[in-house]
């Protein structure tokens, strides 16, 4: 797998819900996903799949890492140096709304507000 460029959109959505069991039904009703679970500790998120193919996005609940995320489909944006972009968020009158976590083999990622009210995560790839 080669390393994302900076700047760019990852190929990966969430969402996060209150309810995500519910947000799983309705999406795997009405655009025909398939789900996973993804063990959370005492709870699920889930990945979501097209009809015979990988996961293409997860719906996860408002809770543990996620508290306090509003319910939106959620992009990644790609960074060179997590740490200098959440230091500019703020500065630039954003807020961060979840501190930097490792995600593994996928980096380490954070969720951050722009000044007009926009939800996106910022990810830095590892190594």
């Amino acid at each position: 797998m080669s390393k994302p460029k900076v700047g760019s959109i990852s190929s990966w959505i969430d969402l996060t819900v209150p309810d995500a069991t519910k947000v799983r039904d309705f999406y795997a009703s009405v655009v025909g996903w398939t789900t996973s679970d993804v063990p959370m500790g005492t709870y699920s998120d889930y990945c979501m799949h097209p009809v015979d193919g990988d996961p293409v996005a997860g719906v996860c609940h408002a809770s543990g890492p996620n508290a306090g995320v509003p319910p939106a489909w959620l992009i990644y944006i790609t960074v060179a140096d997590l740490a200098a972009s959440l230091a500019k968020c703020q500065e630039l009158g954003g807020h961060v709304l979840t501190p930097a976590r490792d995600m593994g083999s996928y980096g380490t990622m954070s969720i951050i507000r722009d000044p007009a009210g926009a939800v996106c995560a910022l990810v830095q790839a590892p190594g």
